[in-house]
C-alpha cells in the first residue's frame, strides 16, 4: 500500500485502489465528464462540476461512479441533511475532519478564521470569503499527499455558509490538485451560491433505457433504491427478492416508462410491484407524490418502528449514540429498526440511514405534530449541552408550543456563538425562531432586528425584509426604530434602489442622535455614502441637503472623531460649503485613511476612499491610501473590499502610464468579485482604461452600460459622470473637440468630489480647441481657485498648463515650461505627456518646428510606450506636420498570457515569492507554479531574473503595490 493511501486511511479519508467503475445505464456523456475531471485532477490540474436534477434521478449514483472511478486519489464526501441545514459551518466541518490536524500549517489569519467558524478557538467573526480561503490553503496542504478529490451530495441541504466556502473555493481552484462534484436538486429558492460553475442536468432516461432498467430490477433481485441510479451496480439484501417477472403486456410496461419520465429511482420502486404483477392503475407518482409512495410503505410497518423511523428522521445523521440514547428514553428497542431494514427503508451499515433522503421526507412530513415535538424532546435530553449547544437548543425548541422564553434564551445564545463562527444564517434561524417564542414584546423585536440584519449580511434581503417587518409590529425604543429604518435603507440598497436611502438614514440618524450618537453618525455615513453615489437620483432630499443637515447636526464635540467621522466632515463641508473651507478638512481626512487604525472600516467605506486625495490632485495619497486598503484587505481576507478598491489602484496605475498594471488590478478585482458575486464588474468599470487606450468600440460599450444600466436605471449617477469623464478623454485623444465638449460639460456641469477637479482642464482644453471662450473662462476661474490651495505640483502644474491655452504668446511658453517642472515631479505621466503634446502644438503653430518636434516626439514616444493609442496618434500627426515622419512603434509585447498568468507574471517578477503571490492572489502554490511554468514557456526564458528584465517597470510597480 502507498504511503499516501496508507496515510489517508488513517485519517478517516477514502481513498482506493484503482479499479473499474461498475457501468452505468444511459449515462455515457455524463461519465465522460467525470472522467475527464479525474484525469484533470490526477494530472495536478483542478475542477468543480454540479450534478443537477430532480430527485431519484441518478446523482447519487453517478457520485458514486466517480468515487469508484478515483480509485487512485483521495476522496472526501459529505452529504447535506435537511434537519441540520441551519448549523452553520456544519457539513463543511464533516467534510475537512479528517484534516484538520493541518491546521497549524495554515497562515495564522486563515487558521484563526477556520478554527474560529467550527469553534475551536475563540476569536472574531471571520469573514465567510477568509473561511473559504482557508479551506482551500486546508485542502492544498492534503494534496501534498496526492491529488484529493470531494464529493458533496444533497448540496441543496447543507447549510449557507458551508456552501458558501466550498462555492468560493470551486472558484479558485485551477491547478491544485483538488476536484470537487456537487450532487444538487432541482428546485431550490433563488440563486445558489453554486451557479455560474460548470453544471451538467441529468434528465429521464429514453424509453428504451428506462424499459431496459425495469424489466432488469423486476428480473433480478431487488437492489437497493439507495443508488439512486439508472442501474444498481451491487445487489443488496436489504429487501426480500420479488418472483421472476411473468410476460407483461408491452403496453403496460409502456404506461409505466412514460409516467415515470425516465426517473430511475420511481422504475426501481415499481419494479418491485412489477415483479409481482401488482401494476398501480394510476399513473406512478413523482416528485411530492413520491414521498406518499414511501409513506404508504412507512404507514405499513408497526407502530414502534414507525417512530424509530421517526426518531431517525429528525436525529443529527452522524451521531448514532445520540440516536440510540433517546430511543431508550422513549422506551424503543434497537430491534424494533428489523421490520424497516427488512422492508428496504433503511440501511445499516455502517449506522442506521435511509436508504433514500425522500423516505426521510416522507416520514418527517407525515408525521403528527405532538409526535414530533415528543421526538425532538427526547433527542434535546440525549444531546450534550457543552459539545452541541446549537443542536440541543433547536430540538427544544422544536418540542416547544407556544411561548417560552427560556427556551428562547437559549436559543439567543447559540444564535450569538453562531454569530462569533461567522455562521450569519445559522444565527438569522435561530434569532427568527427564539423571537416566535418570545413573550416580551421589546425583546421578541430586538431578536428581528438582529435576525434581519443577520440576513443583510449574507445578502437575503427578500427574508431581512420578512424579518422587519414582524420586528416593526413592536414600537420599541428610539434606538430600535432607528435601526430597523437603517436596515429598511440596506434593504432598498441591496435590492438596487440606492438612491431612496439617503432620506431613510438621515430621518433615522436625527430622531436617534439624542439617544445613540455613534449609531447616528453611522448612519449619517452611510447615507453620504449613497448620495454621493446616486447624486441627483436621490430620492426625498438632495446631495447638498444631506451635507448641510449633516454639518448642522446636534453631534457631541468632545467624542474624538472616528475615520468615518473626518470624511463625514470633510466631503460634506466640501459639498455644502465649497473647496476653500473644505480643504484642511479633506488634507485632515486623507492623513487619517492613511495613518489611522482601520479596524472600524471596511467595505462601506471603500468606495469612498480616493475622492478625498482625487480631490486635492494628490496623486501620491491616492496611491497610498488605496495601497493601504488593499494590504489591510489581503491581509483580512475581505475579499468584496479588495475588489473595490483595487480599481483605485489601477487608476493611480494609469496616471502613471503602466496601463498593464491598470489592466491586472482590473483583472483581479474581476477575478475576485466573481468568486463572491458570481459576476465580474465588467466592462463599465473599465471606462477610463479603455479611454486612454483608444480603444473606442470597447469604451463605448461599457461607457453605455454605466451611463444606462448603472446610472438611469440603478441610480448609480457616479458611474454615469465617469463614463462622461472617459468620453472626453477619449474624444480629446482623438481630436474631436466638439464631442469631447459635449461630454465635459455634462461631467463640469456635476462638479462631482474627486472627478471634477481632474476634469477642469480637459473641459479647458476642449472648450478652447471648439471655440466656447466662455465655458474655457468658467473652467479656469475654478481651476485658478482650487489648485492653489491643494499647492500639489499636479494641481499646480495643471493650473499652468490651463493657463497656457489661453494665455497670450508672451506667457504661453513660460506657463508651459512651468506645467512641465510640476508634472515632472509627480507620477502622472498621462497629464506630463499632456503637457509635451500642448507645448509642442503651441510651437508648431508658432511656427517653430525644431522645437515643436522635441516636445512633440517626447510626447509620441511616453504616448506610445504606455500604450495611449489616441493620444499617440494625434502626437504622430502633429510630428508629422512639424516635418518629422516618426517611426511607428510596438507598445510592448503582450506574449499571450492570460490575465491571471499576467498577475503572477508580474508579481515574481517583482520580487514576490510563491507563498507571497499566492496569499495576495488568493490561489494556492501550485496555482502559481502552473502558472510560472506556463509563463517560462510563452515568454521562452527560464529563471525570474530573466522574467524581470522582460516585463520590467510593471513588475517593478507590482512589488511596491
Amino acid at each position: 500500500m502507498s504511503a499516501s493511501v496508507s496515510s489517508a486511511r488513517q485519517r478517516g479519508v477514502r481513498s482506493y485502489r484503482a479499479s473499474e467503475p461498475s457501468e452505468l445505464l444511459g449515462r455515457d456523456e455524463e461519465c465522460r465528464t467525470i472522467d475527464e475531471l479525474l484525469e484533470r485532477v490526477r494530472q495536478g490540474l483542478s475542477g468543480v462540476l454540479v450534478v443537477s436534477g430532480e430527485a431519484g434521478i441518478g446523482k447519487t449514483r453517478l457520485l458514486r461512479y466517480a468515487a469508484e472511478a478515483a480509485g487512485d486519489l483521495q476522496v472526501a464526501r459529505v452529504t447535506g441533511v435537511e434537519t441540520e441545514s441551519q448549523l452553520g459551518y456544519a457539513a463543511l466541518h464533516r467534510l475537512v475532519l479528517p484534516f484538520l490536524d493541518r491546521l497549524d500549517r495554515l497562515p495564522d489569519p486563515q487558521r484563526e478564521a477556520l478554527g474560529s467558524a467550527f469553534g475551536l478557538v475563540a476569536a472574531s467573526p471571520a469573514d465567510r470569503f477568509r473561511i473559504g480561503l482557508a479551506t482551500l490553503t486546508l485542502l492544498s496542504e492534503v494534496v501534498r499527499d496526492g491529488p484529493l478529490m470531494c464529493f458533496v451530495d444533497d448540496a441543496q441541504w447543507l447549510d449557507r455558509e458551508s456552501l458558501e466556502a466550498l462555492a468560493f473555493v470551486g472558484r479558485r481552484l485551477h491547478a491544485d490538485g483538488i476536484g470537487l462534484v456537487f450532487c444538487v436538486r432541482d428546485g431550490g429558492p433563488g440563486a445558489s451560491p453554486l451557479d455560474g460553475l460548470p453544471a451538467i442536468r441529468l434528465t429521464g432516461l429514453s424509453d428504451a433505457d428506462a424499459t431496459r432498467l425495469l424489466i432488469s430490477l423486476a428480473v433480478a433481485p431487488s437492489a437497493s433504491a439507495a443508488e439512486d441510479s439508472p442501474r444498481a451496480s451491487r445487489q443488496s439484501t436489504s429487501r426480500p427478492a420479488p418472483s421472476p417477472v411473468r410476460p407483461h403486456n408491452a403496453s403496460v410496461i409502456s404506461r409505466i416508462v412514460a409516467d415515470a419520465g425516465g426517473n430511475p429511482l420511481a422504475l426501481s420502486e415499481f419494479a418491485a410491484d412489477l415483479a409481482r404483477g401488482a401494476v398501480a392503475a394510476a399513473p406512478l407518482p413523482l416528485g411530492p407524490r413520491l414521498e406518499a409512495h414511501f409513506q404508504r410503505q412507512v404507514d405499513s410497518l408497526p407502530q414502534e418502528t414507525r417512530s424509530l423511523l421517526l426518531l431517525l428522521a429528525v436525529a443529527p445523521s452522524d451521531d448514532p449514540v445520540v440516536l440510540w440514547l433517546a430511543a431508550g428514553s422513549l422506551g424503543l428497542s434497537a430491534q424494533a429498526l428489523d421490520a424497516a431494514v427488512a422492508g428496504g427503508i433503511v440501511t445499516t451499515h455502517p449506522h442506521p440511514a435511509f436508504r433514500h433522503p425522500l423516505i426521510r421526507s416522507a416520514v418527517h412530513s407525515g408525521a403528527a405534530p405532538g409526535e414530533l415535538r415528543r421526538v425532538h424532546q427526547a433527542l434535546a435530553g440525549a444531546t450534550d449541552r457543552e459539545s452541541a449547544p446549537d443542536r440541543r437548543a433547536w430540538h427544544l425548541a422544536e418540542a416547544v408550543i407556544g411561548l417560552d422564553e427560556e427556551v428562547a434564551g437559549e436559543l439567543a445564545r447559540v444564535a450569538e456563538r453562531a454569530r462569533v463562527r461567522g455562521g450569519y444564517a445559522a444565527q438569522a434561524t435561530f434569532l427568527v425562531r427564539a423571537a416566535e417564542l418570545t413573550p416580551v414584546p421589546h425583546t421578541r423585536a430586538e431578536r428581528y432586528f438582529i435576525a434581519a440584519q443577520a440576513h443583510l449580511v449574507i445578502g437575503d434581503s427578500a427574508m431581512a425584509r420578512s424579518v422587519l417587518d414582524q420586528a416593526e409590529s413592536e414600537p420599541g425604543t428610539p434606538t430600535a426604530r432607528a435601526t430597523a429604518r437603517r436596515l429598511r435603507a440596506a434593504i432598498e440598497w441591496l435590492d438596487g434602489r440606492v438612491a431612496t436611502a439617503p432620506a431613510i438614514l438621515m430621518a433615522a440618524a436625527q430622531d436617534v442622535i439624542d439617544h445613540d450618537e455613534p449609531l447616528a453618525r453611522d448612519m449619517v455615513f452611510e447615507a453620504l455614502s449613497a448620495a454621493m453615489m446616486s447624486r441627483e437620483h436621490t430620492v426625498g432630499m438632495t446631495l447638498d441637503e444631506l451635507a448641510r443637515r449633516a454639518l448642522a447636526m446636534p453631534w457631541d464635540p468632545s467624542r474624538p472623531p472616528t475615520v468615518s467621522d473626518l470624511v463625514i466632515d470633510a466631503y460634506c463641508t466640501r459639498l455644502a460649503e465649497g473647496y476653500a473651507p473644505a480643504v484642511p478638512k479633506l488634507r485632515a481626512a486623507v492623513e487619517a485613511l492613511r495613518t489611522s487604525d482601520l479596524v472600524d472600516t471596511g467595505m462601506p467605506i471603500a468606495p469612498l476612499v480616493m475622492l478625498g486625495a482625487d480631490d486635492l490632485w494628490d496623486d501620491d495619497a491616492h496611491r497610498a491610501v488605496n495601497g493601504r486598503f488593499i494590504a489591510v484587505s489581503r491581509e483580512r481576507g475581505a475579499v468584496h473590499s479588495l475588489a473595490l478598491v483595487l480599481h483605485g489602484l489601477a487608476a493611480s496605475e494609469i496616471w502613471a502610464g503602466r496601463f498593464s498594471g491598470a489592466e491586472s488590478c482590473y483583472d483581479e478585482s474581476d477575478d475576485l468579485y466573481v468568486s463572491v458575486a458570481n459576476m465580474p464588474f465588467g466592462a463599465s468599470h473599465r471606462v477610463e482604461l479603455r479611454a486612454w487606450q483608444g480603444r473606442d468600440t470597447d469604451l463605448r460599450a461599457g461607457a453605455d452600460v454605466a451611463i444606462h444600466t448603472w446610472g438611469e436605471r440603478l441610480g448609480y449617477a457616479m458611474m454615469a459622470c465617469y463614463a462622461h469623464y472617459s468620453l472626453t478623454i477619449l474624444e480629446l485623444g482623438a481630436g474631436r473637440y466638439p464631442e469631447a465638449l459635449a461630454w465635459a460639460r455634462l461631467a463640469y456641469e456635476s462638479d462631482m468630489l474627486g472627478l471634477s477637479n481632474r476634469l477642469l482642464p480637459d473641459v479647458i482644453e476642449a472648450a478652447v480647441r471648439a471655440g466656447d471662450p466662455v465655458l474655457a473662462s468658467a473652467a479656469l476661474a475654478r481651476l485658478t481657485e482650487r489648485a492653489p490651495l491643494s499647492g500639489t505640483p499636479w494641481a499646480l502644474g495643471l493650473l499652468a498648463r490651463s493657463r497656457a491655452l489661453t494665455a497670450e504668446d508672451d506667457e504661453a511658453e513660460g506657463l508651459y515650461e512651468d506645467a512641465l517642472k510640476y508634472l515632472r515631479s509627480t507620477k502622472v505621466v498621462t497629464d506630463l505627456a499632456r503637457a509635451h503634446l500642448l507645448y509642442g502644438e503651441w510651437l508648431r503653430r508658432r511656427e517653430r518646428r525644431a522645437d515643436a518636434r522635441t516636445q512633440l516626439r517626447k510626447a509620441y514616444e511616453m504616448f506610445t510606450d504606455m500604450g495611449a493609442a489616441g493620444f499617440a496618434e494625434r502626437a504622430r500627426l502633429e510630428l508629422l506636420a512639424a516635418g518629422e515622419h516618426a517611426r511607428k512603434r510596438s507598445a510592448g509585447a503582450d506574449y499571450g498570457l492570460t490575465p491571471q498568468e499576467k498577475q503572477v507574471a508580474t508579481l515574481a517578477a517583482g520580487g514576490s515569492i510563491n507563498t507571497e503571490i499566492a496569499s495576495r492572489l488568493f490561489i494556492t502554490t501550485s496555482t502559481v507554479e502552473y502558472h510560472l511554468n506556463k509563463v517560462f514557456r510563452k515568454l521562452d526564458i527560464t529563471s525570474r531574473r530573466q522574467l524581470a528584465d522582460v516585463l520590467g517597470v510593471a513588475a517593478k510597480a507590482a512589488g511596491q503595490a
